[in-house]
């Protein structure tokens, strides 16, 4: 790992913000020390005249809200879900065009909704934490920049993730009361009932994994640039090393389907762990359709990429001749990525795809997709 660097903070040093916390606190626990050793006799040395004071002590409770429950999807593991017959509402980053983008508040949020599985983007820290992440640096989420490999686990997570958050993620044109969100990772404003600001932090595979142990979770591995600006892919299998074993560990191997969109980067997380599913690369998919190449036995569904050049995505990719028929022939399901924001994260174009009979929708917001299904008998 290449050393450290400082994170920059534009917008303000966290660590002013903290040591002003400190102080702070200090401050009061000596007021209350001060207090706790004074004289207790309220009785002065002239017998004729005696003073009685009352002090009276009022205590605030807080009350802590549990988290929104969630409902257990229909079906816990990747062969249960494809065999639902129906089409499969998948949480792009937890609903990234609704909540958050990879947060745990969206993450939850979405599993409220009735989202049936979670996408997630996975990377490794400075310091080899394997941590749910979409961009290889925190520009576009936080209030500070820097690449996350260049940051340890413990930096990012100080990181307010939801700064930026509005409805369109990565935004930092809008008006500043557009970004609702901003200040509870940091206590500046107050969470949404059933939350804490943690919920608001860059969080680790790991604890996603284990507060979602009954959804099937999607996860593509992210490939980092280098010092010189080209992907990193000795960097990558590293993190694909580290995924496989985290898979291993937490007894997910049946209830999570594995991407990049880097071959060499897929066959080499195949190589770590031969029995978790996966989706093929964009060059391996491209070559399965033009050259009839075979794909890794491993590989169960087909992810419409959300960039493709020269074509529409994903609508002229679907409308290839003969595209889903030989996906159907072979037994592989279809999840598709909306492509642009503006005219196809809405349930009118969510209802749309499944005229080309797909298997499941990889929704900015998934709360919209699960509602306009629901309303056409498309899901349950």
């Amino acid at each position: 790992m290449r050393p450290l660097s400082s994170i920059s903070q534009p917008t303000g040093s966290l660590g002013s913000v903290t040591a002003m916390r400190r102080l702070l606190i200090a401050v009061a626990a000596l007021s209350l020390l001060a207090v706790a050793c004074g004289n207790d006799d309220n009785t002065t040395a002239d017998a004729a005249t005696t003073t009685t004071t009352t002090t009276t002590t009022t205590t605030t409770t807080t009350t802590t809200l549990p988290p929104p429950p969630f409902p257990t999807p229909a079906a816990s593991t990747l062969e249960g879900v494809l065999g639902l017959g129906r089409p499969l509402v998948i949480g792009h980053a937890g609903g990234d065009r609704s909540w958050p983008h990879s947060t745990m508040f969206g993450f939850r949020e979405a599993a409220v909704a009735g989202t049936d599985v979670l996408e997630m983007d996975v990377m490794l820290t400075g310091d080899g934490v394997l941590v749910v992440q979409h961009d290889d640096t925190v520009d576009r989420t936080t209030e500070a920049t820097g690449r996350v490999r260049d940051l340890t686990y413990d930096e990012l997570q100080a990181l307010d993730n939801a700064y930026w958050a509005s409805g369109e993620w990565g935004n930092h044109d809008l008006p500043v009361e557009e970004y609702t969100r901003r200040g509870i990772r940091t206590g500046d404003r107050e969470p949404p009932p059933g939350y804490t600001p943690d919920d608001f932090r860059v969080e680790t595979f790991r604890n996603v994994a284990e507060t979602f142990p009954d959804h099937v979770l999607d996860i593509e591995i992210k490939v980092p640039r280098d010092d010189d600006g080209n992907d990193d892919l000795e960097f990558a299998i590293e993190g694909a090393r580290v995924l496989a074993d985290e898979i291993e560990a937490l007894g997910r191997t049946d209830s999570v389907i594995v991407v990049s969109f880097n071959d060499d980067v897929i066959a080499a997380f195949n190589q770590f762990a031969p029995d978790v599913a996966t989706s093929p690369g964009t060059s391996a998919l491209t070559d399965w359709f033009l050259a009839d190449a075979p794909l890794l036995p491993s590989h169960r569904v087909l992810q419409i990429p959300p960039v493709f050049e020269g074509l529409d995505v994903p609508i002229d990719i679907l409308r290839l001749p003969g595209f889903l028929d030989k996906a159907a022939e072979q037994g592989l399901a279809i999840w598709v990525w909306p492509n642009n924001a503006a005219t196809q994260e809405n349930p009118d174009f969510y209802e749309s795809l499944l005229e080309f009979d797909i298997g499941g929708i990889i929704a900015g917001s998934p709360e919209l997709a699960v509602e306009r299904y629901r309303e056409i008998g498309a899901i349950p």
